[in-house]
């Protein structure tokens, strides 16, 4: 599953350099995850860098994109290739 920002955002922009996916963008006025380079930090880390150093724990599973371990291994190679 995909991570999403709610409107919770302060826009700190602490996850965005902590992604390693290069996932997160600036939007106006909170940032915003791309769901198709969202792997939830699978292939990289145990757990999603952003939550870790959100200070407002505004990160949160986006419901409109489910998808299960393999999914999100399947999509880190994908994203692996393309550099």
């Amino acid at each position: 599953m995909a991570l999403l920002i709610d409107d919770v955002c302060i826009a700190c922009d602490a996850c965005r350099e902590e992604c390693p996916n290069d996932a997160i963008e600036e939007n106006d006025p909170i940032y915003f995850i791309d769901p198709d380079r969202c792997t939830e930090c699978v292939g990289h880390y145990d757990d999603p860098s952003c939550i870790a150093v959100c200070p407002v724990d505004c990160i949160i599973p986006d419901p409109n994109n489910v998808e299960n371990i393999e999914e999100l291994k399947f999509k880190f190679k994908q994203l692996k290739e393309e550099e």
